[in-house]
């Protein structure tokens, strides 16, 4: 299929501007509406000069649209991707994502000083805006000083990050958890001066173009080895981007300016981000090297409730379907955690608590073997209790019984790492820590690829927050699968995917744990079957109509065992049980049943069903619902009018008409009233209606000129 590629011009202004002229023009944003025609020119309103440095194009419909700009110099640029990137953005169900609705939005692409954008399309494309930002060389005062633990950050203030644009105040995760690489796009000749502009001119696209809240990163990096404070909030604080779409909540975002696909990012880049991921992971105890699971909150490459395993460093590839970082970045990202786990040292990784009754339980992990010490002191400050040890692993538990009702800090302490804080609460003041409506659906699934019962979708409540571990634990208590690993959970309603792929057949349970930070734990057991005895399952026809007429009066259901197993058919309406064509011990194999509809309560009414097949072996039992309907009603059809056509139908069906000696065939998808093209007045209408069970209406004729014969 040949696919139309439309060209689109775009003269930002109609007269040479001097580049000289401009360094004293403002930072600003116009929008630039394209019609899709062969050659359309739009004038910019509202940019003063028309100049722009930065370029963010939006579109409508299923197809790709690529641009080139031309610069101050006379030259155009090749070609660009308008999205590369196109999963960059705010979670499914932020409210930053509203004004994005019906748009795909590329990525803000660094040109340099230009007055002039083409943008050509390929594919379905409706509609195209081009957002134009201008956004001049910016001198920020910037000192690299030797090694600290804390990295040289330039805060907004400096950027020249415009507060008053922002669309509303900063969202907050409990904890950060991992890091998300990104590289921005475009240029990576840019200049000192110039990179401090590209931050600013991409808040200007994120806020006033995309819609967000702010900039969507949360950092980001020059080819200088210089860091930029992004997203507003506190560079420590754990501030929700909109940088990866399904995956903002607990990640910090680093972002790169240029492209990395086939060029390796500067050493003082690669530098810079060594130092940011080392000082921001170990703010929140997390090892650079590890291995976290997230539970995706959407996108098109994870959907929402999905466990994903990601690397702790992260490329923006691994959460979505896009190729950020670029190929040569994303190429060194395992160099960048081990690099990045180095600085530093010594560390403390992972610390929580654990609390059953009123023992709470303290458990960290050391970089290396270190004398350390977990002191518990009371809201005055004073020490109540301490534990000690010299190993990697921290292990100790405080009894809290006889202490007063309250709360209380701990902190850990080992050597010259940074310490780890917390605050428990103790006595009546606990927050109350429930799952409720636990459970698994199906309760039986059938890992064996075949679309049917593959996975179970588990369904719990919390009623306050806390970390959340999904393990499988087979009949002896011992855990065979991580689902969720100590992910943190807002209360409220919740789904986690159960797969069982790995798992043999058998039985098991579906072991659900959720810690609070102030030591409460709650654990529910859902039961688990595994078993791959019962292969796919169908019902044909999709519509089948007993009643005799030998057109689709009887319902075939086919399935298939990889073991001998007692099988059962039911057949259920709105979840009452209505009939039981079969029941019978079978061999491994292919198997098929014929119903016929009969039943000893009476005639099958017409309505919609579902066939569930059950099969039973040494394991256990596995069953499966199709759905089916039953119609043994013809339809009704009437001829309402000769000059124009227009035929009534009852129900959906396929109309075979003879029109004055004409034959026609019509398809009509829903009920009602149909218009025939015919030219003239019909004298003599012949029509029969068939429904989707082969039921037929019988021959209705209308005749207008009796004297006229065919």
């Amino acid at each position: 299929m040949r696919r139309a590629l439309v060209l689109i011009s775009a003269f930002v202004v109609a007269a040479v501007i001097a580049p000289a002229a401009l360094g004293g023009a403002p930072t600003s944003v116009a929008t630039v509406s394209l019609s899709t025609g062969h050659e359309n020119r739009a004038l910019s309103r509202g940019m003063g000069n028309g100049h722009f440095t930065l370029v963010g194009l939006h579109w409508q419909g299923s197809g790709r649209v690529a641009f080139r700009t031309h610069s101050f110099e006379g030259r155009w640029s090749k070609w660009r991707s308008a999205a590369p990137e196109d999963e960059d953005g705010p979670d499914g169900r932020s409210r930053e994502i509203a004004l994005r609705a019906g748009w795909r939005i590329g990525s803000p692409w660094w040109v340099g000083p230009s007055d002039r954008i083409e943008a050509r399309t390929v594919g379905r494309v409706s509609r195209v805006r081009a957002y134009l930002v201008w956004s001049p060389e910016l001198r920020v005062p910037y000192r690299l000083p030797a090694a600290t633990e804390t990295p040289p950050i330039v805060p907004r203030l400096s950027w020249g990050a415009d507060e008053s644009i922002r669309r509303g105040p900063p969202s907050y995760a409990p904890e950060v958890r991992f890091a998300v690489v990104h590289h921005t796009a475009g240029r990576n000749d840019y200049s000192r001066p110039e990179a401090a502009a590209i931050v600013k001119a991409i808040q200007l696209y994120h806020v006033q173009g995309n819609g967000w809240n702010d900039i969507g990163y949360n950092f980001l990096v020059d080819r200088f080895g210089i860091v930029y404070e992004g997203r507003y909030g506190g560079v420590d604080k754990s501030v929700v981007g909109a940088h990866a779409q399904g995956f903002n909540t607990g990640s910090v975002g680093v972002a790169l300016l240029g492209t990395y696909g086939d060029v390796a990012p500067s050493r003082a880049a690669q530098d810079a981000v060594a130092r940011l991921l080392a000082w921001r992971l170990d703010l929140a105890h997390v090892d650079p090297t590890g291995f976290v699971t997230l539970i995706s909150g959407g996108n098109e490459r994870f959907g929402s409730g999905i466990p994903v395993p990601l690397r702790v460093v992260s490329g923006h590839r691994d959460a979505g379907f896009t190729e950020c970082p670029g190929d040569e970045l994303y190429a060194r990202l395992n160099a960048f955690a081990t690099t990045t786990a180095a600085i530093g040292l010594p560390k403390i990784y992972e610390p929580r608590v654990e609390a059953s009754e009123s023992v709470f339980r303290f458990l960290a992990r050391l970089s290396s073997s270190l004398p350390w010490a977990l002191a518990i002191t009371d809201g005055g400050g004073t020490e109540i209790a301490r534990g000690s040890g010299t190993t990697t692993a921290v292990d100790w538990a405080w009894d809290s019984t006889g202490a007063v009702p309250g709360s209380y800090s701990w902190s850990l302490s080992a050597g010259a790492a940074r310490p780890a804080t917390g605050v428990l609460r103790v006595g009546s003041g606990a927050a109350p820590l429930g799952i409720e409506g636990v459970s698994a659906d199906p309760e039986a699934i059938s890992p064996n690829s075949d679309g049917q019962a593959d996975t179970a979708l588990l369904s719990f409540r919390l009623t306050t927050a806390a970390n959340v571990t999904v393990e499988v634990a087979d009949s002896i208590g011992g855990v065979v699968a991580t689902i969720v690993d100590r992910v943190w959970t807002r209360a409220g309603q919740h789904t986690a995917v159960v797969e069982g792929t790995a798992l043999p057949d058998g039985s098991y349970n579906v072991v659900l744990t959720a810690r609070t930070a102030v030591g409460a734990e709650v654990q529910r057991l859902v039961p688990l079957t595994v078993s791959r005895t019962l292969g796919f399952v169908a019902a044909t026809p999709a519509v089948f109509s007993p009643n005799g007429d030998g057109r689709r009066d009887r319902l075939v259901v086919t399935f298939s065992l990889v073991a001998a197993a007692d099988v059962r058919v039911r057949v259920v309406r709105d979840g009452r049980w209505v009939a039981s064509p079969f029941a019978a011990s079978l061999s491994p194999g292919a198997q098929r049943l014929v119903w016929s509809g009969a039943r000893s309560s009476g005639p099958l009414r017409d309505g919609s069903y579902v066939a569930v097949v059950e099969a039973r072996d040494a394991v256990g039992g596995i069953s499966f619902a199709v759905p089916f309907a039953s119609d043994t009603t013809a339809p009704g059809v009437r001829v309402l009018s000769s000059q124009p056509l227009r035929i009534e139908v009852s129900e959906p069906a396929v109309l075979s008409l003879r029109v004055d000696g004409a034959a026609l065939r019509r398809e009509v998808k829903k009920a009602g009233t149909v218009r025939i093209p015919w030219k003239g007045a019909a004298a003599r209408v012949r029509v029969v209606a068939w429904d989707a069970a082969g039921n037929t209406s019988g021959a209705v004729v209308r005749v207008t000129r009796p004297d006229t014969t065919y």
